[in-house]
């Protein structure tokens, strides 16, 4: 159907519309017209994911030049698949009724565990064990390293796409986690940096809270979205915790013991290269000494030869 709310046109691509998405869906526009923030809620299992996104999209489209990006966050990856196919169908909506092809880019991030496509990296079990492999791989000083040692392992999938992938943007249209990874086969690009380069030309993103509130990830991937973008946190009680999450270390007794046997490690080291270096001084000083002392014999042997040769001319002349 489609609803007048307060003079914006938007499309819901459903048959019902509950009285509280209707609120919701005006309650939200007033807080964009207001260009401030808000917090709104709504019981869960009424459609709170297709009213912002209906509300949301009808107000890029109406007003391009004050919302330029939605940012979509949610916790998990089946929340953000859950938004994506939403989003897939309200795409599909506007389609069908304003007989128009879509050209809006929307599309997933996630880690590269979940889009990851080469054969040996993707197989790893655990998400930091991926990201400690890719960076083997496609880390800048290890790729200056393979122009010399072309033998050094490398993933095709990353070059392709810093080869070939930046120059061409990603089509138009709705991209989840698998439409990314289908997408990077056929191409032989790497889905996982193929989608961090295309969030900056995206009109939406889906992604994870971590994205944009932890510094360490934020300043990698967020850093350059536009500053005219709608962010919506979804079940934005969780923002507290994931920013304690963010700025925490977990220390373990492991942790701790393995810590205390690198000190020792890295004093025995200390101490192992100050000897040598005490012994490599200790040599060169007696070297030098040795060469200062033959310096000086010759010198008084000099000394000694002009003198006589003083007393024979003197001797001579008398």
């Amino acid at each position: 159907m489609k609803l007048n709310i307060e003079g914006l046109l938007v499309y819901f691509p459903y048959d019902y519309i509950y009285p509280e998405q209707y609120s919701y869906m005006l309650e939200l526009k007033r807080t964009l017209d207001a260009k401030g923030h808000g917090v709104l809620e709504m019981p869960s299992g009424t459609g709170k994911t297709i009213s912002l996104l209906s509300l949301i999209v009808a107000y890029q489209r109406a007003y391009p030049l004050e919302v330029t990006k939605l940012i979509y966050c949610s916790r998990t990856v089946p929340e953000i698949e859950k938004v994506v196919e939403e989003l897939r169908k309200l795409m599909e909506y506007y389609s069908k009724e304003a007989g128009e092809k879509n050209n809006f880019l929307a599309l997933a991030l996630s880690s590269r565990k979940n889009l990851c496509v080469h054969p040996e990296v993707s197989s790893l079990r655990f998400g930091k064990e991926v990201d400690g492999k890719c960076h083997s791989l496609t880390a800048s000083y290890i790729r200056a390293q393979r122009h010399s040692n072309p033998s050094l392992p490398s993933c095709r999938f990353y070059e392709e796409f810093d080869a070939l992938g930046r120059q061409v943007p990603l089509p138009a249209g709705v991209y989840n986690l698998d439409d990314l990874k289908d997408f990077g086969r056929r191409k032989g690009w790497c889905p996982y940096y193929l989608a961090r380069y295309s969030i900056v030309h995206a009109n939406i993103i889906v992604y994870s809270y971590h994205y944009l509130l932890d510094p360490k990830i934020a300043d990698l991937v967020s850093k350059e979205l536009a500053k005219k973008s709608v962010v919506v946190f979804d079940e934005a009680h969780n923002i507290d915790n994931v920013c304690i999450d963010s700025m925490s270390v977990n220390i373990t007794r492991r942790t701790l013991d393995r810590s205390q046997a690198n000190v020792e490690t890295l004093q025995s080291t200390i101490l192992k290269i100050k000897e040598t270096d005490a012994a490599k001084l200790k040599e060169e000083y007696r070297r030098l000494e040795d060469q200062l002392g033959l310096s000086l014999l010759t010198l008084e042997q000099l000394q000694s030869e002009e003198m006589l040769q003083k007393i024979a001319q003197i001797a001579h002349q008398v």
